[in-house]
């Protein structure tokens, strides 16, 4: 046998900065001095409709702002517009889109397509860049608070297949990403709010002063405030990026995701409700499940999950959806389905992350599947009640009974 190690080196780079395409603004004219190739490169850009409509002068913008830094980019043509949202990812035809245009102006890997627009935008076009010519450099620019504190600034990306969220997919190191806080101002307050929940998961599982920072800030957080979201929007975003650059698996070769605690419910969750439910919000009741989850298997104190639960709803999400009570043709909740479906996205054994404390982490891979569906009884009961109800350590009395209609 001949074996030799392959090592390789990535940079990963992540800028905060505000109104990016204003000429004076020289984030992206620095960023592209960082390459050493002496030929400008020519750059595609695409776009979320979505942002393109909060911001109609967009597209020009970034025109202007090539031409008065023409010595280090040229356009490949005009921006590609894409509809954004979770659906754009269960549409081949979009995938084949991007591959076209990228196509169509001739980029080569040492081009560079630009990616506007949420996680799901960035998902898709980030993929049809990593494959295309086996990897085009590609830059982010998040613009909400899910994918500028969380998604966005990952290695990952994908498209869902076979009804699979992100069943086809690559790691790919993006060239850098770039956070402009500008572009969150121009959301609807549903989408202002779905980044901070990924703010908390990483702080319950990473950084303890973090949380309490975040408890500090939760009445700015309700209102949606646009300092406090730019400081929880930074702070998980520095957080996620420590974890990959220093975890030892950014391409998660092992069996855990720690970055991914509560996302087994949550993923399964978006995938009943038709995507009905944000992927924001369905990572609020996924960490809610497994919270009570926690509890009930004595792994967390219930005064810290009350204490989390707490938090969560009084920034304005929820922890309980219907969704979480329908069930399959075997009439077994379809939620529990999404464990082997985890399990199955990592490969090799079930590993969950679980929180013992806040800013700690557990890993575990068996999960009681009557203590899962005793902790959505007591979700279930927690949104009926006037107010939070007492969280029990005992499995909820007659299991059976709460999945009647």
């Amino acid at each position: 046998m001949l074996e030799r190690k392959i090592t390789l080196e990535y940079a990963h780079r992540i800028l905060f900065t505000r109104d990016v395409f204003e000429p004076r603004n020289t984030t992206v004219r620095d960023l592209l001095l960082l390459d050493a190739d002496p030929k400008v490169p020519r750059v595609l850009v695409f776009i979320d409709d979505r942002v393109l409509a909060a911001q109609p002068t967009l597209a020009d913008a970034i025109r202007s702002y090539t031409e008065a830094h023409a010595e280090v980019m040229e356009l490949a043509g005009d921006p590609v517009i894409l509809p954004g949202g979770e659906p754009c990812k269960n549409d081949f035809s979009r995938l084949e889109q991007c591959w076209k245009a990228i196509d169509t102006a001739a980029l080569d890997r040492h081009s560079y397509v630009f990616v506007i627009g949420g996680g799901a935008i960035l998902d898709l076009v980030c993929f049809a860049a990593s494959t295309a010519h086996r990897g085009i450099r590609h830059v982010r620019f998040p613009t909400t608070t899910l994918s500028q504190g969380d998604g966005g600034v990952g290695v990952k990306n994908g498209v869902n297949f076979f009804g699979k969220k992100n069943w086809l997919g690559s790691f790919s190191v993006p060239f850098a990403i770039i956070n402009d806080f500008a572009f969150l101002e121009s959301l609807p307050d549903r989408e202002r709010r779905n980044g901070i929940i990924e703010a908390i998961k990483v702080a319950l599982i990473r950084d303890q002063a973090f949380f309490k920072e975040i408890e500090t800030m939760a009445p700015a957080l309700a209102a949606l405030e646009q300092s406090a979201l730019e400081r929880v929007v930074q702070r998980s975003a520095e957080l996620h990026v420590d974890h990959i650059a220093t975890s030892g698996d950014p391409f998660e070769l092992g069996s855990a995701r720690p970055l991914d605690f509560g996302h087994w419910a949550a993923h399964k969750l978006e995938q009943i409700s038709k995507f009905r439910i944000t992927h924001g919000e369905a990572v609020a009741i996924g960490i809610a499940v497994d919270l009570i989850y926690s509890v009930k298997k004595g792994i967390l104190d219930a005064t810290t999950a009350e204490r989390i639960l707490t938090l969560i709803e009084g920034i304005g999400f929820a922890t309980f959806s219907p969704h979480l009570l329908e069930k399959g043709r075997s009439e077994s909740a379809v939620i529990l389905d999404g464990l082997e479906e985890f399990r199955e996205h990592l490969g090799g054994e079930l590993t969950v992350t679980l929180v013992p404390e806040i800013g700690h982490k557990l890993e575990v891979h068996e999960m009681d599947r009557d203590l899962i569906l005793a902790a959505l009884t007591d979700l279930r009961a927690r949104r009926s009640a006037e107010g939070p109800t007492m969280i029990s350590s005992a499995p909820s009395a007659s299991l059976t009974d709460s999945f009647l209609p």
